[in-house]
């Protein structure tokens, strides 16, 4: 017997998309833990892959592979929840103005910059809080911070810090989020017309069109990633100066020290995780949408 569907609501048909975006955002997180945690020890320069991955598991065991997970499922709580949501209402108000006709790339590139910029804004606290957990076990013992889960990473940057503190490496973040959202959401809709357009079926084109996304944001991400990884994890030194004064700092010595391949360090990895996540979201995002379809939602 079929749920007769009832009449949305304006406050829920407002949230919803917002809401689906972050339970989309963080079932694809919990799978992806791992090779996001393998990523960030690549590029705090631990070795390979396959050298981390060995070597987390022999000195932490399997927990260690999903140490940060709660500081990763409140990223996307916030992060994605602001950036999917968002993405998905500026796109219907610009389909809307443009009569209901299919966007040009350029315009979803722009509705997926301006997502970015929003979820980064947003999600930086609890960004800041990954990293730091992800990267805690790589410090000298004395250095370490034990934080024990998110929220006490979060109280204990604003108590000893300060509250502005959780947004440091902000503008990195930022601006990485919004080269991630370009290249991710703008090529994500448009591959789905190509695919449809050839007729192709829904599972292929949700993993195809993911495939595409995948290599696209993370062409134009790494280089911001990197620099914003550098800039949350950094200690100050015995004189109390930190190494890089921001982001431009960091990208300008980088660049004279190692050249421009090294802004791409662990793009093998950093691929293999964005491009899965990409995937698992949307096909999340699809039975989310279908099951609130099924129970009149």
């Amino acid at each position: 017997m079929a749920v007769q569907k009832k009449p949305q609501s304006a406050v829920w048909t407002t949230v919803k998309p917002f809401v689906n975006g972050g339970l989309a955002g963080m079932g694809a997180t919990c799978v992806i833990q791992p090779i996001d945690m393998i990523k960030v020890r690549i590029q705090l320069g631990d070795g390979s892959a396959m050298q981390v991955a060995k070597s987390l598991y022999a000195r932490e065991g399997l927990g260690a592979f999903y140490k940060g997970l709660s500081a990763g499922l409140l990223r996307q709580a916030t992060y994605t929840t602001a950036r999917l949501g968002s993405f998905r209402v500026l796109t219907n108000k610009a389909t809307a103005a443009n009569d209901g006709k299919p966007l040009p790339l350029y315009q979803k590139a722009f509705c997926g910059l301006t997502a970015g910029a929003i979820g980064a804004c947003v999600g930086s606290p609890a960004d800041l809080a990954l990293i730091r957990m992800q990267a805690d076990s790589t410090l000298p013992e004395a250095q370490r911070r034990h934080y024990k889960n998110a929220f006490h990473a979060l109280t204990r940057i604003g108590k000893d810090e300060g509250v502005l503190a959780l947004w440091k490496g902000a503008g990195p973040t930022v601006v990485r989020a919004m080269a991630l959202n370009m290249g991710m959401l703008a090529s994500y809709d448009q591959s789905v017309e190509v695919f449809k357009a050839f007729h192709f079926s829904e599972i292929p084109t949700v993993i195809g069109a993911s495939a595409v996304s995948g290599f696209f944001a993370s062409a134009c991400s790494l280089p911001f990633d990197y620099v914003k990884t550098q800039i949350q994890k950094m200690q100050p030194g015995p004189d109390g100066k930190y190494p890089f004064s921001g982001s431009l700092d960091c990208a300008v010595q980088t660049f004279k020290k190692h050249g421009p391949l090294k802004f791409y360090t662990g793009f093998g990895t950093y691929c293999v995780r964005i491009a899965p996540h990409v995937m698992m979201t949307w096909i999340f995002l699809n039975q989310i949408q279908k099951l609130e379809t099924r129970v009149g939602l």
